[in-house]
């Protein structure tokens, strides 16, 4: 059996404008277990068989270690059982420390990253670690051979700069269509920014951006990646601006999802 691993990591200290993010681990797991919804993904696969879904709890922090080592480490140590593993955030700054554990084991990899915001300034208010800027580490590391991103409609000059850098493939929200190929030809990192959806679709964030991809959108780009999802991360919801739940219930689904394909597409957690 394919199992899939759940990770918290409850921390945005790096967010600007708004923080909240780090509060989404618990209100995602509680829609996800409700028994309200059922846990088979549109894929048919059944991730309330035992054994399917593994949560190992939430990262732990304290003073006396960096947040960027500890999230490393305990990914590190749940990618050690040899599962895919989908990560609930927290802001988008903690994609970075995530990628660095994953990266030690998948030599090719490719980040499908489906988000409203580019995330690639270089520093953003003077913090090279802020919410506003993984992206740009995670490719100065060559964490990822490839970097795709999907749903973006914030692009400044220097994002064009960095974009262009780093040989960031851009879809922007407008472009998206279903029939859009991803070409993909490694195995995957899924990194999901709530923020992607459009408002209407998913309020419960910080930097809401009018004009963003459905729900059944976002689902079908996860539905078009036809390589291993090797791991995911789903960030940026901030309970505190939720409506009735409403954004709980869009990230357990897009969880379930992307945790389906997982288990359809097969993965490989160790280098080949």
């Amino acid at each position: 059996m394919t199992s899939v691993s759940l990770l918290g990591v409850p921390h945005d200290d790096y967010s600007s404008h708004l923080k909240g993010a780090a509060g989404a681990p618990g209100p995602i797991r509680e829609v996800l277990w409700s028994d309200a919804h059922g846990l088979v993904s549109e894929t048919r696969v059944d991730l309330g068989e035992p054994g399917r879904l593994i949560d190992h709890g939430d990262v732990a922090f304290d003073a006396a270690t960096d947040p960027w080592d500890a999230i490393e480490a305990r990914v590190g140590e749940v990618l050690g059982a040899g599962h895919p593993l989908i990560s609930l955030g927290g802001d988008h700054a903690v994609s970075h420390p995530i990628l660095r554990a994953t990266r030690k084991r998948h030599p090719r990899l490719t980040i499908v990253h489906i988000d409203a915001h580019s995330d690639l300034y270089d520093v953003y208010q003077d913090n090279r670690r802020s919410h506003a800027c993984p992206f740009a580490r995670i490719m100065e590391e060559g964490l990822a051979d490839r970097l795709i991103q999907i749903g973006i409609r914030c692009v400044n000059p220097h994002h064009d700069a960095q974009i262009a850098r780093f040989g960031v493939e851009v879809v922007t929200a407008d472009l998206w269509r279903r029939s859009l190929p991803l070409k993909l030809d490694t195995p995957v990192y899924v990194s999901l920014d709530i923020d992607a959806l459009d408002p209407a679709f998913a309020p419960g964030v910080s930097h809401p951006e009018p004009g963003g991809l459905s729900t059944r959108q976002v689902i079908d780009i996860i539905q078009a990646i036809d390589q291993p999802i090797v791991g995911a991360d789903i960030v940026e919801y901030n309970p505190s601006r939720d409506v009735n739940g409403l954004t709980a219930g869009v990230a357990a689904k897009l969880l379930k999802e992307i945790a389906g394909m997982m288990v359809r597409t097969g993965v490989r957690t160790s280098p080949s």
